[in-house]
């Protein structure tokens, strides 16, 4: 989603904010802007569309300034246009501010407030700014004023604000929406993601809900809701720069795509002892051995993980284990167990919708865990306990290898609760996810099968189906999502025994079915299923596993752990539909209308 960045040191502002904003592209956006103060005043370079197209307006005036802030915005209220990017000003412009997240209460506050404004734009994020000039007007100090405008909001916000009459200080604040402060010699930096400012610092300072923050080229200070200091360390940011740069790849995506590999390899190395033998934190053993039930809380990618590990927490561990779309269990809460074990899945770790449910729960009482790919992020913090994902930065909007990682540290998370509940394992899960490292190399080395798979059955096509049973099900669910969200190709995934029950009144000559087959026992009724398909007209591509397989099979995956062939078969399909917005001339590391982080409800 929308992404924030801001400097205050000695150095030309500008560049670091165009650089930092650069690093922010993967969350999605549709336009974008920067403001620099220096002696003339504030100076605000604004452009729909890429950061490219930002950078030619900021570099057409040489502009020096040393305090600036930034921000690439996802429009939510108000189409993408210059009017409505971000950074907003006060009437008199001597106020600026940029803004993620969603106010509830704006209209309310600008009828309250700001009848003799007229507005600039269609934002919520403009009321935020022309109240703290309202309330400055009022003779309160610009701190005070911006801790009135705060305390006023509902909604989700992270706000970085500055004043043009004090060019020594930046105002910030976050509730719901992540913030950091990143601290150095000299100078401070606020970002939306540690990863934004990582070329000028790796030390970071948390923000909480409802703080203020006074940032100043010397000096942090974080003030509470009662404007008591809050005396906070700094954390080094575990992240590898160079992690996060395409090198000798076209796209991130398909970078990820290939890293995966090492990423299981990674996950294997962080999650065993000594002795070879899986470990894992004592403490989040035992609150998720003591869970009379589980609940995954999930979004996207995210929730067919999930899907997936519930299989592991039930057939290996033993634990009834439901999975829930987060923005529809946040309305909608089911009647819960008496000693419930809540597991959050997100990549990011800062997903609204799961982040919501995570407060409410806390709220009741019930332990968490949350499973992601970001140390210290919101959902990390928050959460009673977190199990990592390793898999490194992933900038593609599609994910990828944070899918893979998900499954491979759930399955590990249910092998050791499984032993501490005294079942005999009946896989020796190390050696087996060690073999789905070879089964994914495997398939990464295939490429050229999977680019000519996506050139028979998707070029030309404007919708496509997936359909498995058992586990496969799960699957074909996230690999419909991945060619929908990067091909823009209508694609579903189905369980194969439902067709019939309504779905299959679609199918038409030609239409493809991508049909999964790595299940022994429903083996023979997915390939009945496609049988019914091609009756009607369907173009039918069969990925099956090797010793299920027959002949005519479009692409056959190496032998696996039939549970672990998630891991294997998902692969196939990300290279798929990787190829198939590659033919289409597509972006495929930003999609349309999507971003990676999604921080607001």
């Amino acid at each position: 989603m929308c992404g924030i960045v801001g400097y205050i040191g000695h150095d030309n502002a500008k560049e670091l904010l165009l650089k930092g904003l650069e690093k922010l592209e993967y969350r999605g956006y549709d336009s974008a802007g920067i403001a620099v103060v220096n002696d003339e005043g504030t100076n605000v370079f604004k452009s729909k569309g890429r950061i490219a197209e930002l950078r030619k307006v900021a570099d057409s005036e040489d502009i020096d300034g040393n305090v600036g802030i930034g921000h690439t915005r996802w429009a939510t209220h108000g189409v993408p246009n210059y009017e409505n990017s971000h950074p907003h000003q006060s009437a008199t412009n001597r106020f600026t501010l940029v803004h993620n997240g969603v106010i509830e209460n704006y209209e309310e506050l600008s009828d309250a407030y700001l009848s003799n404004v007229t507005f600039l734009s269609e934002t919520d994020t403009e009321i935020i700014v022309q109240l703290v000039e309202y309330f400055s007007d009022k003779g309160l100090s610009t701190e005070a004023a911006f801790t009135k405008v705060v305390s006023l909001l509902e909604g989700s916000y992270a706000l970085g604000l500055i004043d043009s009459q004090d060019r020594d200080t930046m105002y910030v604040a976050k509730n719901k929406s992540p913030l950091l402060i990143g601290v150095g010699d000299g100078f401070n930096v606020i970002a939306s993601d540690a990863l934004a400012m990582l070329q000028v610092t790796n030390q970071y300072k948390e923000i909480h809900d409802h703080e203020i923050v006074i940032v100043k080229r010397d000096e942090v200070v974080i003030k509470d809701q009662e404007g008591n200091i809050q005396n906070r360390e700094a954390y080094t940011a575990q992240i590898d720069a160079a992690d996060a740069e395409k090198g000798v790849y076209d796209h991130y995506m398909l970078k990820e795509i290939h890293e995966q590999p090492a990423v299981m390899r990674r996950i294997i190395q962080e999650y065993q002892d000594d002795e070879g033998n899986l470990k894992m934190d004592a403490d989040i053993t035992r609150d998720v051995a003591n869970a009379d039930r589980i609940y995954i809380i999930a979004a996207g990618t995210s929730y067919h993980a999930g899907l997936v590990g519930k299989e592991y927490l039930e057939k290996w561990a033993g634990v009834p284990t439901e999975v829930h779309v987060a923005s529809e269990f946040i309305y909608n809460m089911p009647l819960l167990s008496e000693k419930p074990l809540f597991i959050y899945i997100s990549q990011s770790g800062e997903t609204a919708d799961s982040r919501a449910v995570l407060v409410e729960t806390k709220k009741l009482g019930h332990k968490s865990l949350t499973i992601t790919n970001v140390p210290g992020s919101t959902l990390s913090r928050e959460a009673d306990h977190t199990l990592l994902l390793h898999a490194g930065p992933e900038i593609a909007v599609a994910s990828t290898k944070a899918y893979t990682a998900q499954i491979a540290v759930l399955s590990i998370l249910s092998q050791i609760v499984a032993k501490e509940h005294g079942r005999e394992a009946d896989v020796a899960l190390l050696r087996e996810l060690a073999k789905v490292t070879t089964a994914i190399e495997t398939i990464v080395d295939d490429a050229d099968v999977m680019e000519q798979i996506a050139t028979d059955f998707l070029e030309t096509t404007r919708n496509a189906f997936f359909i498995g049973r058992t586990i496969d099900y799960n699957v074909s669910l996230e690999g419909a999502l991945k060619l929908k969200e990067i091909s823009y190709i209508q694609a579903e995934g189905f369980a194969g025994g439902e067709l019939k029950h309504g779905t299959i009144a679609l199918i038409e000559e030609g239409t493809p079915v991508i049909a999964l087959a790595t299940q022994e026992n429903v083996n023979p009724s997915i390939r009945g299923n496609v049988k019914e398909v091609a009756a009607r007209g369907a173009n039918p591509c069969i990925i099956s596993m090797d010793g299920l397989n027959k002949d005519g099979d479009t692409y056959v995956i190496p032998h696996v752990h039939e549970l672990l062939t998630p891991l294997v078969a998902v692969v196939a399909m990300q290279l798929i539909s990787y190829y198939a917005a590659l033919h289409r001339d597509l972006d495929v590391d930003k999609p349309r209308n999507l971003a990676k982080s999604v921080t607001v409800e």
